[in-house]
This record gives structure tokens, C-alpha cells and sequence, in this order.
């Protein structure tokens, strides 16, 4: 027996096999459809105000703005590992003293981003409060030595760590010792803070929402063939092409026709840091090898972007060595994919769905015309860093639902590349987004900012580029430091 769920915007339906089981979609643990979560709508609606005060400041205006004169305005990051973190922090700096980050109602970022902002989002009122504190012990983190994330006293804490997480119910694997390096790398000691935390930073609408972006993909096809948008906020984790969210602490936990069957401790964000960033995990494999010599070569310094991640080869050894078994565990498995529970398991796709509009805008893959392999029984999700497949975190923004209006694109990466490939995309997911177009001697020579809209193309909105420029970082040997031949010259 079949039970459709026929919510307005529901396409999914169950497979039902029980007696009893409730034919509503109210009555699910996986909230079904496409709309936004109540809680964002709470939260703009508190947001509003803080965003309408400020853009009269801003823009110098002499009235109040009405709620439908209100923009909604975000602010996207791209990724690039440590090079990500500061700029981030630098970018949101310069945008909080022009009081732009109060005209904001989200931030989103993925890989190297999300480092600083779930370091931000930990004070519930980052946005309100002088950010060069913040900067400052960022910095600390940056340039200390990394060596010290593998000695005996930090290997005996991943052992912990691993074997705990294991006994909780979720599966490890070599993103969860890479999560546990980065929270070495950006802290003194033990985060003990969750997504769901981040809930307090936002529920006065006191900062803008905060949105990570990742990935899911399958064995044996590359990002290009298959790959599923994830958006993660302090308030739900979700799939925007099957319009099939959870909460936010229940990620992870075991899922079956739509039901929470087992419930499993909320992860550490150190996990989730290291499932964004996994791009970056091939470095794991780089320290380790400094560290120990006998370990055959396998991540280059500067990675190399892999069209089939899951397909890497590793070579490796491991120390003899009361933690060898958990390490040799993590760090042989695939080494760019976390794998968590799946909450679509037992899903099935509606026999219309191919109608749906909010799936065709993200219906991008090879099985798309094959429901029986899109929603599979199998029991994980498969996730990795956005940046196997484009370095952008812009696509939440583009649901329809969010309605946003100017995005600040601060591309973290040299050239425009990062932002042609997007459009492109875009393009040809029939997803409106404003021309791109820039000439040969542009290309070599960006500016600072670019503006680009296109006023014929409904639902498109306003794009501000801003490229990675350095133009002054040749004559500096340190932070606020100048060097020896710039003094010379002054």
C-alpha cells in the first residue's frame, strides 16, 4: 500500500508496510516540502528590523523602510582552507565598519569558511562586538605549529574521541580524525559546541542566519555526473532538490519512512568543520607524512580538485602502537567522504516528480530519471566539501523561497573563475541569475568590486563581486608588519 504525501509543495511519498503509520506528512519527523522552516520565517521577521535601521543608515535615507520595502541582502563566501578563514574574517571586518553586515539576513560559506564562521556564531552577539579580538586569536591559531597536532598526548584524544563517536552509533571514517586535527588547529582545547548552539546567535535576529553548504555524492560517479545540494542552518539540515529537512541536533540520528528511529548525541561541530572542508583533508595525510617518514607521499600541498573523489587512491602506514587500530581505521577508509545516516531512507519519489519545479531547478545529475537510485535504501548519506564540485555557497541563496535580492559574492580565490563556472551552472539549471561578463583585460586585471543585475530576467538578483586582490601583500612580511625593502622605499 502506497500513502501519498499531497502537501501543497510535498512530492515525496511513503512506502508504507505497517499498519498504523500516520498518512499525514505533519505527523513525520522529515519535514516535507519546500517552504522555509517556521523558525526562519520567526527569524527574518526579527531580523527585519535591525536590517531596515540599518540600511537607513547606510543609504542615508530620511524615512523608515516599510516591511515590503525591506531587501533581503547576503552575504556568500567562497572556500579555500586557511586562506578562506582569514579572509573571511578580514572581508566581514571591512563590512562591519561600512555597518553592512546589520544589512544582511544570511552568510553563507563552505570548506574554510565555515572555520570562522562557527568560531563567530559561538558568541551569540559576534556582529554587535569589535571583531579584532576575534581576529587576533584567529591569528594565534594560524601560525602555530601544526606538528603538535600529532603528538602522543593529541593521539590518545583522537583515539577517545573516534572510539567514542563509534560507540554513539555513528560511523567514522577518516573526516571525523580530519574534524578532530581542525579543532586542534582553531582551539585551545575540547569544542563542545553543536550546530543547534548556534540558535542562540540568531533568535533575536540579532545576526544574520548562517548557512553551510555541502554536498552528497555516490560510489562511482564523479560531482559532474551526480551530487545533491545540503544546506545546513542552526535550524534545519536538508536537501533542497527533495524539499526533505530535519533538525538541526537530529542529523546523524537513524531514519526510516520519514521517522526518527533512533535518536544519536547531536555531532561535536569540529565533525561537521571537517565534513565541510574535506577538500582539505588530503593535507591530513601531508602532516602525517612529515611526521612520519615512512608514509608514502599522497596529498600534495596545494590539492588537487578530483573529479571522483571517492576514488582516491591511499597508501599507508601506520605506527605500531596502542592507537594504531582506530587511526589505521580512519585514515584507510575513503578519505574525502563522511558518511552519516540517512534520513531520506525509505522515501520514495512521487511518479510526478519530474513535474516538480523546485526539482527540476537542481536537477543536474545522471540519475535523475531513475527514483529507485536518487532516494535508495541505503543507510548513509555520503558528504564532502562543495569544492569537489564548484567552490561556491551561493545555491541556497537561490531558492526561490529566500527571495533574496543582492548578494555580496566574496570570492576568496584568484581570478573569476570560481563565479564564471557559477553562472554557467546557473545557466543551465535554468536558475535566474545575472549575465557575467567580463573582457580579456578585466580577466587579467580585476577591480575591487563589480556590480552586475540583469532586469529582464525575473527573480535574478543584484550581484556585487568582490575579487581577491593583493595588492599590498608583496610589501608586507607579516601581518600589520611592513618588510625591510617597503620601509626602504617609503
Amino acid at each position: 500500500m502506497l500513502i501519498i504525501l499531497s502537501a501543497e509543495f510535498c512530492f515525496l511519498h511513503v512506502s508504507c508496510v505497517f499498519p498504523g503509520l500516520c498518512s499525514s506528512s505533519e505527523d513525520l519527523d522529515v519535514r516535507l516540502g519546500f517552504d522555509l522552516c517556521t523558525e526562519e520565517h520567526d527569524f527574518l521577521c526579527k531580523r527585519k528590523k535591525y536590517v531596515a535601521a540599518a540600511l537607513k543608515k547606510v543609504l542615508q535615507l530620511e524615512e523608515d523602510l516599510q516591511d515590503d520595502e525591506i531587501p533581503v541582502v547576503a552575504i556568500m563566501t567562497t572556500g579555500g582552507g586557511m586562506r578562506s578563514l582569514t579572509t573571511t574574517y578580514g572581508s566581514l571586518l571591512g563590512l562591519k565598519k561600512l555597518n553592512v553586515i546589520d544589512c544582511a539576513m544570511y552568510l553563507t560559506g563552505l570548506s574554510g569558511t565555515t572555520w570562522a564562521m562557527a568560531n563567530l556564531y559561538r558568541d551569540s552577539d559576534w556582529s554587535w562586538k569589535d571583531l579584532e579580538g576575534k581576529i587576533d586569536e584567529a591569528r594565534k591559531h594560524v601560525t602555530k605549529c601544526k606538528m603538535g597536532s600529532f603528538s602522543t598526548e593529541r593521539m590518545k584524544y583522537y583515539s577517545k574521541e573516534l572510539c567514542q563517536r563509534k560507540q554513539e552509533g555513528h560511523r567514522t571514517s577518516a573526516i571525523d580524525l580530519w574534524g578532530l586535527i581542525v579543532e586542534y588547529l582553531l582551539h585551545d582545547g575540547k569544542d563542545i559546541h553543536k550546530l543547534s548552539d548556534q540558535q542562540q546567535a540568531v533568535d533575536q535576529g540579532q545576526n544574520p542566519l548562517p548557512i553551510y553548504v555541502a554536498i552528497n555524492v555516490k560510489d562511482n560517479y564523479s560531482t559532474l555526473d551526480f551530487k545533491d545540494w545540503m544546506e545546513f542552518t542552526p535550524y534545519e539540515v536538508g536537501f533542497m532538490k527533495y524539499g526533505a529537512f530535519i533538525r538541526s541536533e537530529d542529523f546523524g540520528s537513524e531514519f526510516f519512512m520519514g521517522r526518527l528511529m533512533r535518536r544519536l548525541p547531536e555531532s561535536r561541530i569540529c565533525y561537521l568543520e571537517g565534513m565541510w572542508s574535506s577538500l582539505f583533508s588530503f593535507n591530513l595525510l601531508y602532516i602525517w607524512n612529515l611526521k612520519n617518514p615512512l608514509l608514502a607521499s599522497f596529498a600534495e600541498e596545494e590539492s588537487v580538485l578530483p573529479m571522483r573523489p571517492c576514488e582516491q587512491k591511499t597508501q599507508l602506514f601506520t605506527p605500531a602502537g596502542p592507537f594504531s587500530s582506530v587511526l589505521r581505521g580512519a585514515l584507510t577508509d575513503r578519505i574525502s567522504v563522511a558518511q552519516y545516516h540517512s534520513f531520506l531512507k525509505g522515501l520514495q519519489l512521487h511518479k510526478d516528480y519530474l513535474e516538480n519545479d523546485n526539482f527540476c531547478r537542481w536537477k543536474d545529475t545522471v540519475l535523475d530519471t531513475s527514483p529507485n537510485q536518487l532516494t535508495e535504501t541505503g543507510e548513509y548519506l555520503s558528504l564532502v566539501d562543495t569544492g569537489f564540485f564548484i567552490n561556491t555557497s551561493c545555491p541556497p541563496l537561490l531558492r526561490p523561497e529566500r527571495k533574496v535580492d543582492v548578494i555580496l559574492h566574496l570570492n576568496y580565490s584568484a581570478g573569476s573563475q570560481i563565479l564564471v563556472r557559477s553562472c554557467k551552472y546557473y545557466a543551465e539549471q535554468g536558475i535566474p541569475f545575472p549575465k557575467v561578463v567580463l573582457s580579456e583585460e578585466e580577466r587579467k586585471n580585476l577591480k575591487e568590486c563589480y556590480l552586475f543585475e540583469d532586469a529582464e530576467t525575473p527573480g535574478a538578483p543584484i550581484l556585487l563581486f568582490f575579487p581577491l586582490l593583493n595588492d599590498t601583500y608583496q610589501s608586507y612580511k607579516a601581518p600589520g608588519k611592513l618588510s625591510t625593502i617597503a620601509k626602504h622605499l617609503e
